[in-house]
């Protein structure tokens, strides 16, 4: 009996025990699980922040494109200005780009009637205008001319000498007939206003001094002159030849050019400033030749 009584507690501990450790186990079971959910959960959430801060960054991309997550930005728009812009003018079409100019000089030759009042001279003539097409430029000219006086003028007057100057202010537009060829002919004229000045010169004793003494010199001085205002006009034609780019499409430009030029002036016969009696015949009729530059 005692054995068997002393049995019974031993077994009801060791099945309360069993019990308490089965328990046990649950508990610390549940409560691992519990903490995986939480962790889970806060992994979700991480992401799902994250995620919504992506898609805010794209929302919020102010051109509009697809920002890289890698954090490479996006490229500009196409529609936007700046540097990628090409629709707001080419360079070269700009009322600066249409600027034209000249320059140039040479001689000039009076014809048949004029070549008795006149004599061979020289010229320049500067200019500037636009280029209102590829085959047409307008220019504005002004040109001056000065040229001897033949001698028996000046014995008509009592003189020892003299010149004609002549200045003018045309206009003048320029035809390219082959515009599109580095070496082109072209046509040209105008006309505008014109002032011709007469002078007769004769040697005239001067003081001139330098650093160490002064002495009595001669030199041509005007002691008659006449002058006359009115229009006149000019045509010709010449040759050219562009510079720049493989295909000759530079701006800078050689040219070789005559002119007829024909100036309207009065026929005079007059005693300028007491001189003798001085005849001169009505129109000034020049060839002028020129070599220059345009651009």
């Amino acid at each position: 009996m005692p054995t068997v009584f002393l049995m019974f507690p031993i077994r009801r501990i060791a099945v309360l025990g069993a019990m308490f450790l089965i328990a046990a186990g649950a508990v610390s079971a549940q409560g691992a699980l519990s903490a995986f959910e939480s962790g889970d959960s806060s992994h979700e959430a991480a992401v799902s922040t994250a995620y919504s801060s992506s898609n805010d960054s794209v929302m919020m991309n102010g051109n509009g494109g697809a920002a890289d997550p890698g954090g490479i930005p996006a490229a500009p728009s196409p529609s936007g200005g700046g540097q990628y812009d090409n629709s707001a003018g080419r360079a070269g079409h700009d009322w600066k780009s249409r600027l034209a100019f000249e320059a140039g000089g040479g001689f000039n030759v009076p014809n048949s009637s004029t070549s008795p009042y006149v004599k061979t001279g020289g010229q320049v003539t500067v200019g500037g205008g636009l280029h209102l097409a590829r085959a047409l430029t307008v220019l504005a000219e002004y040109q001056f001319i000065y040229d001897g006086l033949p001698s028996a003028i000046v014995a008509e007057a009592g003189a020892n000498g003299g010149n004609v100057q002549l200045w003018s202010l045309t206009l003048a537009p320029v035809i390219d007939l082959m515009p599109k060829k580095s070496t082109s002919v072209y046509v040209t004229g105008g006309g505008g206003f014109y002032r011709k000045v007469t002078n007769f010169t004769s040697p005239q004793a001067v003081e001139y001094c330098t650093y160490y003494y002064c002495g009595i010199g001669y030199q041509n001085a005007v002691i008659g002159h006449f002058s006359s205002n009115q229009g006149g006009w000019n045509v010709g034609g010449g040759v050219r030849h562009r510079f720049g780019g493989f295909y000759g499409e530079g701006k800078m430009e050689l040219f070789a050019e005559a002119r007829y030029l024909d100036v309207m002036t009065p026929a005079v016969t007059t005693q300028p400033n007491g001189l003798g009696l001085t005849t001169v015949g009505a129109d000034t009729k020049l060839i002028p030749i020129s070599f220059g530059v345009r651009f």
